[in-house]
């Protein structure tokens, strides 16, 4: 008889394991259950199928459940498993028409996590949304093309609400964005952050940092925003602070929760409850620095773990060690991106570290498309280790932050990487790429 595995949820980590479980055994049933209406679909894309940079949806899709079905991977759309019986190995599921029960071998739980949506005033007026999903994409394209509003307030200053600040600005709207932390992008240092701040605010788009949102203002549309310094016009609210780990299935039957509530694994993605499993938004991870208990919902993150599921459920031998945090964002003509730990988090660590900060350019000073960049490291004072890094610039800048992230996950020492052999030539970098100016500070 074959091995029934079963994933609830799909997106990133519940196909990347459907696909890795096929993959690892050919001869395994696979059954996955979401109750969206989409099964795998581009989710970093939708500020920019929002702002029109992305024509259509369809160009969104990963994967339908057509195609998973080629491979014999039966998808349920629009089911939603109600509660998992571990002691007999079954699942409770419901669908459009009746409740039924299914069994299970291996349970992959990959349900992800919902945007964070603060009890307040005034929080489901019509023109507040949140952008996790494709339908909260088409209903924001929707609500734009009839309103046409003229301001919008983003609500969190982190990567999703600067792509959106791009992509609002993009469609002619007045912005303006909210942070109750002292500065924008707040896993970022806020000498580097305030390089952006100074940018955006040249752009125009207003930047309200250490303030707290406390309700929003209207009838049936939304028009304004209250914080705890006044109020300020908005016809369009996004809020965008963060998300919460759907944890709550797993935690009804016992599973261990770990940090923010996430469900806690192993590096081979183990629940606490043999044979089940769990992987992507909803899962905890370690960080490979601190070697701590970490909650960083990412989609590389979640396609990696799913892929390590799939393939443990299915009989083989994997595991995922672990995340530095590494993330890349662009905001009109400017780029941040980060790995590793930040200065804050040396602090919290009670760490001994050093940083320094250079200014440089994306290419030769005589190059036309030569531009200002910015460049943070942080080492440990003591070993010499290379413990993170950061990036603001113009275009070219932020994807260098992929050679740090690899030399901190070889636990590489600032001496070890000042005679890189990086690649130049005058329209890529300075004869010295800002990699190697910056590591020669220390």
């Amino acid at each position: 008889m074959s091995q029934k595995i079963v994933i609830i949820g799909g997106v990133a980590a519940g196909t990347s394991a459907a696909a890795k479980a096929r993959r690892t055994n050919p001869d395994c049933e696979i059954t996955l259950y979401t109750d969206d209406q989409d099964i795998s679909y581009a989710g970093c894309g939708l500020p920019y199928f929002v702002g029109g940079g992305i024509a259509a949806k369809e160009n969104l899709i990963a994967r339908t459940a057509a195609e998973f079905q080629q491979e014999h991977i039966t998808v349920n759309m629009m089911t939603r498993v109600e509660e998992i019986k571990p002691e007999s190995c079954k699942l409770v599921v419901r669908d459009f028409v009746k409740s039924y029960e299914v069994g299970y071998d291996r349970l992959i739980i990959a349900t992800g996590a919902r945007p964070l949506k603060p009890n307040l005033p005034g929080v489901d007026l019509n023109g507040v949304f949140t952008l996790r999903s494709l339908q909260d994409s088409l209903r924001m394209k929707e609500y734009l093309a009839q309103k046409h509003p003229k301001t919008i307030a983003i609500v969190g200053g982190g990567y999703i609400g600067l792509e959106m600040a791009e992509n609002f600005a993009q469609l002619g709207c007045q912005i303006c964005i909210i942070e109750k932390s002292p500065h924008i992008i707040p896993n970022m240092d806020e000498d580097m952050a305030q390089i952006l701040t100074e940018y955006l605010e040249s752009k125009g788009i207003a930047i309200h940092t250490g303030e707290a949102v406390e309700g929003l203002i209207g009838e049936d549309c939304v028009k304004g925003v209250r914080t705890d310094r006044g109020e300020l016009a908005a016809d369009c609210v996004l809020l965008a602070i963060g998300v919460i780990p759907n944890s709550e299935l797993a935690s009804s039957i016992g599973l261990q929760l770990g940090t923010k509530n996430a469900i806690w694994v192993n590096s081979q993605m183990e629940t606490s409850v043999e044979h089940i499993y769990a992987a992507g938004d909803c899962a905890t991870t370690m960080h490979l620095i601190s070697g701590k208990e970490v909650y960083i919902p990412l989609g590389t993150t979640a396609n990696k773990q799913g892929k390590v599921a799939g393939a443990n459920a299915a009989g083989g031998h994997a595991a995922f060690k672990g995340v530095l945090g590494t993330g890349i964002a662009r905001v009109m003509e400017m780029e941040v991106s980060r790995t590793g730990l930040s200065e804050n988090e040396c602090k919290a660590l009670e760490l001994n570290f050093v940083s320094k900060r250079i200014k440089s350019h994306t290419a030769a000073g005589y190059a036309p498309e030569s531009k200002e960049m910015y460049l943070k490291l942080i080492a440990d004072q003591n070993s010499g280790r290379l413990l993170g890094g950061q990036i603001v610039g113009y275009a070219g800048s932020a994807k260098r932050i992929d050679t740090l992230a690899a030399a901190i996950h070889l636990g590489a020492t600032m001496e070890q990487l000042t005679d890189m052999d990086l690649a130049y030539a005058p329209p890529f970098s300075p004869v010295w790429d800002p990699v190697l100016i910056a590591l020669n500070q220390f």
